[in-house]
């Protein structure tokens, strides 16, 4: 699990439940179910209505994703490269084809053979760019999704806002139900800022932050297999690729 989605969401909540408990001493006065089917109910119908059914099928899938470790290491893929880098040299090119079945990475696996394959420099370049723009736009269309939904739950709480007030208004003689609508009246809003700052937009910035890492790691990929086809000399590809590396792991990485 990624320890800073589920301690930030988990803890979140529980601070914010106590919060709740210290300032009131009774929790029930925040619970409203009409408030829950006005907020996420119609927020989840609104997110159904704009979004691809075929895209809010992998809804759950990228929640799992927010909430899972995702093992990226730059500095590994780095030593890869500058081991076919030098085997390369020594033995050819060629050399490399009977380590692309072992290559557990299928963007380095896929690049390797083409550059085997005695493909021109450019179009690989152009080819691998393009499976990493792909990769971006498929990433996107997840974002937005929570991007989206961290919009429409303010939005119905607001909605749900404006259902308490005139349901208020319209029986101010019946002082019992004024207090019932009103609290309808705020708790959606509560609910819609909750559900869309504690839990839709922090996964939509996670999802963002995964996409960042997995282009630095594929661009380093390209960076590399061009320089092997280049025949450049080993120990420039390893500096050539640390500069996508922070200061610190290159410093770890020239002491190793």
């Amino acid at each position: 699990m990624e320890k800073g989605t589920v301690f930030g969401s988990v803890g979140g909540m529980i601070l914010l439940i106590v919060g709740m408990w210290i300032g009131s001493g009774d929790l029930s006065i925040y619970a409203d179910i009409s408030s829950v089917f006005i907020t996420f109910g119609g927020s989840i119908g609104a997110l159904l209505v704009s979004t691809p059914w075929k895209h809010l099928g992998n809804m759950l899938k990228l929640m799992r994703m927010a909430y899972k470790e995702k093992s990226v290491d730059p500095s590994a893929t780095i030593e890869t490269l500058v081991t076919f880098a030098e085997k390369a040299r020594k033995e050819g090119v060629l050399s490399l084809e009977e380590d692309v079945e072992e290559i557990p990475d299928i963007f380095l696996r896929r690049a390797i053979q083409l550059v085997v394959d005695g493909t021109d420099p450019e179009i690989v370049k152009r080819i691998m760019y393009n499976e990493i723009d792909q990769m971006e736009g498929r990433h996107a269309e997840g974002k937005k999704i929570f991007d989206d939904w961290g919009y429409m739950m303010p939005s119905f709480g607001m909605i749900g806002t404006l259902i308490g007030l005139i349901a208020m208004l319209r029986n101010l003689d019946d002082k019992a139900s004024i207090g019932k609508n009103m609290g309808i009246a705020l708790i959606t809003t509560l609910y819609g800022a909750v559900g869309a700052n504690l839990f839709s937009i922090p996964i939509s910035n996670k999802l963002s932050y995964f996409n960042g890492m997995d282009v630095l790691m594929k661009e380093i990929i390209v960076e590399g297999v061009l320089s092997i086809q280049a025949g450049d000399n080993p120990a420039i590809l390893r500096e050539k690729l640390n500069s996508f590396m922070a200061v610190s792991q290159r410093t770890q990485q020239a002491k190793d």
